[in-house]
């Protein structure tokens, strides 16, 4: 197969609508099916508001944005993605939904068709055993997509090489950088990522340094452009929890294991920015950190 030109994406939240966003920018026809109750308008919504913004700021030409929202259907029906010849999984992190949605897109699709997920963490084995393992693949996105410029192509060791091109170019044709990664638990990003997201949220509970202190540390000590509490917010501290239970499920090591912190924060349902408080308060302008966070630390926990 050559470059896809037909794209299917299955969920459309943040990351569903931002791939879309990025691929109808790029010319390509979009299929945005929306994987949850409610009116499939609103992912184009979202998607619009993103681009009226981009315009507002003077990054995308008005002409650009409104030929890329013509170029993407929006839909509740699964079954609209049966043409495209590369779907994309964006859905919820959860190794059950996302099998059963592939089995019925396997069904589908035609034989050379390409599936693919944006898991952070799920092992792309495990999502294609059974089914078409040789031509599914891994594209991990990351957040803001039209901002981001690295996705993660994890594939498998027999994993059909015009499968693993077509993604790679398809990639490079939205503008940005394919990683070719071998499939693991976390892909590399995140093995690497988030040990240092905990380590962070260990040093602000240990009473190392206040939240701030910590960010600008490694903002202006290592150069990122944000703290690992702020980014862990910005995640989503339940997304973090998430990926920190998986990798040490999968590896058994220490340093991915969850800090009291940050698993009782979200048992509170402080989830970071999406929440409105997480690590830090959004509800301060700008935002400071969440006063109650080591309270809640010390709080006995519910069962994790």
């Amino acid at each position: 197969m050559s470059e896809p030109k037909h794209i299917g994406i299955v969920g459309s939240g943040l990351m569903g609508a931002g791939i879309a966003e990025v691929a109808a920018l790029a010319g390509l026809p979009v299929t945005l099916v929306k994987a949850t109750p409610g009116d499939p308008e609103s992912a184009r919504a979202r998607i619009r508001a993103s681009m009226a913004a981009r315009v507002a700021k003077g990054k995308l030409a008005a002409e650009d944005a409104d030929r890329a929202l013509a170029l993407i259907t929006a839909t509740c029906d699964v079954d609209a993605v049966a043409g495209c010849d590369l779907v994309i999984e964006a859905i919820v992190e959860d190794l059950g939904a996302k099998r059963e949605l592939f089995a019925r897109l396997d069904a589908l699709l035609a034989p050379d068709a390409i599936l693919a997920s944006n898991t952070s963490t799920l092992k792309i084995a495990d999502l294609s055993d059974g089914l078409r393992p040789r031509r599914t693949l891994g594209l991990h996105f990351f957040s803001p997509v039209p901002a981001m410029a690295l996705v993660e192509v994890a594939h498998l060791a027999d994993t059909d090489a015009d499968a693993l091109a077509a993604c790679e170019a398809f990639v490079a044709r939205l503008g940005k950088t394919a990683v070719p990664v071998l499939d693991s638990t976390g892909f590399v990003v995140n093995r690497l990522l988030v040990p240092m997201l905990l380590g962070a949220i260990h040093a602000y509970e240990q009473g190392l340094a206040s939240a701030e202190h910590i960010d600008t540390a490694m903002r202006l000590g290592c150069g990122h452009p944000m703290g690992p509490l702020a980014l862990s917010d910005l995640i989503g501290l339940d997304v973090v929890y998430a990926m920190a239970k998986l990798l040490y499920k999968e590896f058994g090591d220490d340093r991915y294991r969850a800090p009291a912190l940050l698993r009782r924060l979200v048992q509170a349902g402080q989830l970071g920015k999406k929440s409105g408080i997480g690590l830090y308060d959004y509800s301060a302008k700008p935002a400071k950190a969440n006063k109650a966070a080591l309270v809640i630390a010390a709080q006995p926990s519910i069962a994790a």
